[in-house]
C-alpha cells in the first residue's frame, strides 16, 4: 500500500480533494525488503525540502540503495529534482510510485533518463 493511500484512503491524489493537512510536507522512514524507503507527502519547494533532504542523507549515508516513496507528493518543483539528482550521485536512488504531477517533471525535464523510476515500492526495493 502507498503512503498516499494510507494516509487519504485514495489510490491516486486525483480521487481526493487535497484533504486539509495534506499539503504539508511530511516524512517517514520504513524498511522494505531490507531496503530504506523514505515515504513523502505533501508539497515539496525550497521552503519545505529540509526534512526530505535530512532523510535521504541519512540513507544515502548508512545504505547503498534507497527508496523514495513519491505516490503523496501533491507538488515539486526544481528544488525536489536538485535534491534527486544529488541524492542519485551518492546512493542507488530508486524513486517508486510517483504521483503524476512529479511524474510529469520528470519526463518534461528528462530527470526520469536519470534516475530509477519504479511503479511501486517493492519492485524498486527488489530490482
Amino acid at each position: 500500500m502507498s503512503l498516499h493511500k494510507a494516509v487519504t484512503g485514495c489510490t491516486d491524489a486525483a480521487d481526493v480533494s487535497r484533504p486539509q493537512g495534506l499539503d504539508q510536507a511530511s516524512v517517514v522512514l520504513y524498511e522494505r525488503c531490507g531496503v530504506p524507503v523514505v515515504g513523502v507527502c505533501g508539497e515539496y519547494d525550497l521552503h519545505s525540502i529540509t526534512p526530505l533532504s535530512q532523510a535521504l542523507g541519512t540513507a544515502a549515508r548508512e545504505h547503498t540503495k534507497v527508496v523514495l516513496e513519491a505516490s503523496g507528493i501533491t507538488f515539486a518543483d526544481s528544488a525536489l529534482l536538485n535534491l534527486l539528482i544529488l541524492t542519485q550521485r551518492s546512493v542507488d536512488l530508486r524513486v517508486a510510485a510517483p504521483a503524476r504531477q512529479l511524474r510529469r517533471l520528470l519526463e518534461i525535464t528528462g530527470v526520469d533518463a536519470v534516475l530509477k523510476v519504479r511503479s511501486t515500492v517493492e519492485e524498486a526495493a527488489t530490482c
